[in-house]
């Protein structure tokens, strides 16, 4: 475990904010080709340690056609979401990642990444913190515009339970977008 690792491990800086605890959750190493931002842990994966271990995990391993082997591998594919920490329920759902993670630990996180990188951006939280100037589009729009964010960056609707709802609203995602997102991760990984 590196240095970076230990401190993010240690860190508290939110511990006050969580009703269930601190336990960050990260995966990355200096070589992954491929690195997802999503939320923040739900409460499966705040129990297990392990990032996207879920429903939402599996429908994003379909979507990206990683093998769990593939997923997990740090010196492939970096996971890092918005907020380490399961930030707790809330009415319809969880609570927002913590706003304190992102400035205090991606930076630092990134800087250790290849720079030649997909980057994976799953939800409205991770794109309106690295997609600032598209805040005014919707989700489904930033999604649909996929095209102006590649080669290095490609932003993805969370694929929780009502990404099932969404997707039979806009069949054009898994017709047009994940055949792309497929490719290209292929490609990055062979």
């Amino acid at each position: 475990m590196s240095a970076l690792h230990r401190e993010i491990a240690a860190c508290r800086i939110c511990e006050p904010h969580l009703a269930d605890g601190v336990r960050p959750v990260v995966q990355f190493s200096d070589t992954p080709q491929i690195l997802i931002i999503g939320q923040a842990p739900g409460s499966k994966v705040h129990a297990s340690g392990i990032p996207w271990d879920d429903d939402s995990g599996d429908r994003l391993r379909a979507w990206t056609g990683l093998t769990k082997d593939q997923f997990y591998d740090p010196g492939k594919v970096a996971l890092v979401p918005m907020g380490f920490c399961y930030p707790g329920k809330a009415s319809g759902g969880d609570r927002p990642p913590r706003k304190e993670c992102a400035p205090q630990w991606h930076d630092r996180v990134l800087q250790t990444l290849p720079k030649d990188r997909l980057t994976l951006l799953v939800g409205t939280y991770a794109q309106a913190y690295y997609l600032p100037e598209t805040r005014k589009l919707s989700l489904t729009e930033r999604v649909k515009r996929y095209e102006e964010f590649l080669p290095r960056t490609l932003p993805l609707p969370h694929p929780a339970w009502r990404s099932r709802i969404w997707m039979g609203k806009n069949p054009w995602f898994e017709a047009d977008i994940l055949p792309v997102l497929r490719k290209r991760i292929s490609d990055l990984l062979n």
